[in-house]
């Protein structure tokens, strides 16, 4: 057997094939052994009928497809190591000779992994940030902890201020009749939250602990009971409870019962290290993000479409994954958000080529490079994973094939050309005050240029997300007239 590879564009090729006649009819002889079970020949019993015999009476094609299979099965995947091709769709054959006694002649075109036309990925420049710390984002963040600290107190003394939390029951009526989900008893609400229909709360303020009202208000235009609308309504309430929040003195106590610390300018000293510490690492993953980004833009590829749809395959898969964790079904979600799955996965593609394409770019640099990674470099990848194994690193580390290290090894090596492109870019110093980060943990570094072991989409990638609903001015305690 003999292949040949021709290309055919940057991303395209033909393997050609020459399978001697020995082999094929080998072949055909083990298809007629397979298939002669399944042959009605007159006069013979299923499976008894000679080869001879079946191919005279049905024509000798009756076994060229299995016997392609066989023969096909055989050859390919070795031709595509031989060539050191990286196929990444279904080949399409034309077989152009075949029959007993003569060669099997057959050829297949082939998508296989794009060659890269690298730009300058060397010495981009690129703007750096450098976030500041002010006084204000060290005081909100003392301010958060304060509030966690707050008590709720009781308030007997005085009337309903705004920021009182009340509890009262109430009951309201349009035209002196009641409405459906407008009665409740035992309710709360925050003075000053806006959470109950306008006017409503503004007209609690002054009432005494025990005290009744009637309170008069009018229904929003917008509001979503078609009945409540624009109707002016009266509700009467009581006041069962008032309660106030009390927080505690910002002084070096509450230092010493918050933190390690004991002294108030220790502990804000503290969170201004934590904020510029986050900060600098959202910096620092932003310059790499926009490093990777112009690198990537950079460079040329013609991406197979097999490739794109592949890893819209991953991402989905990653992503019904996270919503079958929170005891939910993709399809589910999918008709919650009006889409069809054409279009659902539509609302991944730019985000899947671009993740493609970095993947590729990054490997061409990786070659073009020569980047390698230390034993030491691998080993700390193996150790970073091992937590989530539920092995420690030398149980894992024991436990690895070839196989399994190489994929830790090319993890290891996609950090080291990540840090390679970083390290040679030219930083352009841009300076501006930092935001208030959502959470204690700094942002992670996007993923898109990091070849994973299941080809997942990068973990900064964003998800198509159900359409936000708006919200409506609520009744006390909300309506249920709609319901």
């Amino acid at each position: 057997m003999s292949s040949t590879v021709t290309k055919l564009s940057s991303n395209r090729v033909k393997l050609t094939f020459d399978v001697d006649a020995a082999t094929f009819d080998e072949a055909m002889n083990k298809a007629y052994l397979k298939l002669r079970g399944r042959v009605n020949v007159p006069g013979f019993r299923k499976g008894k009928a000679p080869r001879k015999l079946i191919e005279n009476y049905y024509g000798e094609g009756v076994f060229y497809d299995e016997a392609f299979e066989l023969v096909f099965d055989e050859v390919y995947g070795p031709a595509v190591t031989e060539h050191g091709l990286e196929v990444v769709d279904r080949p399409e054959i034309d077989i152009t000779q075949i029959g007993a006694g003569q060669n099997l002649q057959f050829t297949c075109t082939v998508y296989v992994s794009p060659d890269v036309t690298l730009g300058e990925y060397k010495g981009v420049e690129v703007k750096r940030k450098h976030t500041a710390v002010t006084d204000e984002q060290v005081d909100a963040r003392v301010e958060q902890d304060r509030q966690k600290q707050a008590a709720e107190v009781a308030v007997e003394d005085r009337p309903v201020k705004e920021g009182d939390t009340v509890g009262l029951d109430y009951a309201g009526t349009v035209d002196g009749v009641a409405f459906a989900g407008g009665t409740a008893q035992g309710q709360t609400l925050k003075i000053g939250s806006h959470s109950f229909i306008p006017g409503f709360e503004e007209q609690m303020i002054g009432m005494k602990l025990g005290e009744e009202k009637d309170l008069n208000v009018t229904f929003p235009e917008e509001y979503h009971a078609e009945e409540l609308k624009g109707k002016a309504a009266v509700f009467h309430v009581k006041v069962n409870s008032i309660t106030e929040t009390q927080l505690p003195a910002l002084d070096d106590d509450f230092a010493k019962d918050i933190s390690e610390f004991d002294t108030l300018d220790e502990y804000k000293k503290d969170i201004r290290a934590k904020l510029e510490a986050q900060a600098a690492e959202r910096d620092e993953n932003e310059f790499t993000n926009a490093v990777l980004d112009k690198v990537v833009e950079n460079a040329t590829v013609d991406i197979p479409e097999a490739m794109i749809e592949r890893q819209i395959d991953s991402m989905m898969r990653d992503f019904e994954y996270r919503l079958g964790a929170q005891g939910l079904k993709l399809a589910d979600f999918i008709k919650y958000t009006g889409q069809d799955e054409k279009a659902f996965r539509a609302g991944y593609r730019e985000q899947a080529e671009r993740s493609v394409k970095a993947h590729l770019v990054l490997s061409a640099i990786e070659k073009a490079e020569a980047i390698d990674a230390t034993e030491e470099e691998i080993d700390a990848q193996i150790a970073q994973f091992a937590p989530q194994s539920g092995k420690s690193f030398d149980e894992l580390k024991a436990s690895l094939s070839e196989t399994d290290r190489g994929y830790f090894k090319a993890d290891a090596i996609r950090d080291n050309a990540i840090k390679f492109l970083v390290e040679n870019a030219k930083a352009v110093k841009e300076t501006k005050a930092a935001k208030e980060p959502k959470a204690e943990k700094a942002d992670k570094p996007a993923k898109a240029a990091k070849a994973d072991k299941a080809e997942k989409a990068e973990k900064s990638a964003k998800e198509p997300k159900a359409p936000k609903k708006t919200k409506e001015p609520k009744a006390p305690k909300e309506t249920k007239a709609d319901k």
